[in-house]
């Protein structure tokens, strides 16, 4: 067997999909280390692997949080965590390393190391055709224009590992999207824009979605159809009054309406409906399943599991990769999408009778749920990165070439 070393982003849509992904493989007979931040500490362990803590304890998240500010923060988070992911790696001697698409330092260590790499994609694949968030371009130079201090301290943090480590091969701007021999991606083929335009070391393994712990305090036993679910995610903070105006519209339209909060005390959108279960976190794939519509924000983690269950979508983007996702779920006529500004308790309820009520969204739904679950999941991931392993024979060389 192997030894496998997982480096990613400390944030609940980088790290989410991989845990089904490390516990198949410890349960394969596998040794897997993943270096994360304390916070993620409990679920990596649940797993099986080994928790390699990143020095300095939980990173903070870019604020606001886009793609300059993400592209400063993931370069000067390469500089300070290098030195000490080196050095735990060098102790563990990995086999394989695997990196999320983000995670530059997962890169850069596995080509100081002369290790192979594989890459996570999360969200989309991008390439030419199907442009990332941080590749070159009007908005990004228009960004750097007006936060110079984002773009200064991104250029200096490069120049840093320039001239510490081997960057070779490496994107300069686009680092949503290190790529590397093998990709994973997790989604399907049938939910990917221009997938044609992928070469074969893309493999589409679709949602990551394993079993998670039991959370007896959720009230599953009060739940009555039709159930409706929405949630916002935990990055962009929406606010009370869209909550609220969330549980007023679809309080008519079902039998009991769940409204996740996230960094939201729910205290602050009563007085509720009777049938409103308002909690800051619920078990959302036990909801999905039983769920008649999911109103979301279009993170691709989100979307992934409400299409592996056949859910309609109403999509309120936040920012981030979240407005490319609800254009492909609209474009695929699995649901329907809406600004944040224009989600009045009147046009939600709108919407999602609109929803509820016309069969072919619906029907668009359970067909991208073929396509979900007929790409494998966390097994199909396994099997890709055990493939790969035996392909590769003792160190080969990690540089891949990347568009600049």
């Amino acid at each position: 067997m192997s030894t496998i070393a997982f480096l990613n982003i400390p944030m609940h849509g980088h790290v989410n999909p991989t845990l089904p992904v490390v516990a198949e493989l410890v349960r394969r007979g596998h040794t897997v280390t993943y270096h994360t931040s304390p916070a993620f500490s409990k679920e990596i362990e649940a797993t099986g692997a080994t928790v390699c803590l990143y020095p300095g304890g939980d990173q903070p998240l870019p604020d606001p949080p886009m793609p300059l500010t993400m592209l400063d923060g993931l370069a000067q988070t390469a500089v300070g965590l290098l030195p000490g992911v080196l050095s735990e790696l060098r102790g563990v001697r990995p086999d394989l390393i695997v990196h999320g698409s983000a995670c530059l330092w997962g890169a850069v260590a596995a080509r100081e190391l002369g290790l192979p790499a594989a890459s996570l994609f999360t969200t989309f694949a991008f390439n030419r055709y199907v442009p990332s968030p941080t590749r070159a371009s009007w908005e990004l130079l228009a960004a750097a224009a007006t936060r110079p201090r984002n773009a200064l301290n991104y250029l200096r943090s490069r120049r840093r590992l320039r001239r510490r480590y081997n960057t070779r091969g490496l994107p300069f701007l686009d680092l949503a999207n290190v790529r590397q021999p093998i990709n994973l991606v997790f989604t399907s083929r049938a939910f990917q824009p221009g997938v044609g335009t992928f070469n074969e070391s893309y493999q589409f393994v679709g949602p990551s979605i394993g079993a998670r712990p039991h959370d007896p305090s959720f009230p599953a036993g009060r739940l009555q159809a039709p159930v409706l679910y929405a949630s916002l995610g935990t990055v962009f903070n929406a606010g009370p009054q869209v909550l609220r105006n969330f549980a007023t519209a679809l309080a008519p339209l079902g039998g009991t309406v769940i409204i996740s909060t996230g960094e939201t005390d729910p205290a602050a959108l009563d007085p509720l409906p009777d049938n409103v279960i308002a909690r800051r976190f619920v078990p959302q794939p036990d909801v999905l399943a039983r769920a008649a519509l999911f109103v979301t924000h279009g993170g691709m983690n989100s979307v992934n599991e409400a299409m592996y269950a056949g859910v309609p979508m109403l999509v309120v983007p936040q920012g981030a990769d979240q407005p490319f996702v609800a254009r492909r779920v609209v474009e695929l006529g699995a649901g329907l999408s809406i600004r944040t500004r224009d989600a009045t308790a009147g046009r939600v309820n709108a919407l999602a009778r609109r929803l509820l009520d016309e069969p072919r969204f619906r029907a668009a739904a359970e067909g991208l749920q073929v396509a979900q679950r007929e790409a494998g999941g966390y097994l199909r991931a396994a099997d890709e990165l055990e493939h790969y392993l035996h392909r590769v024979s003792g160190p080969a060389p990690a540089d891949s070439p990347q568009e600049r």
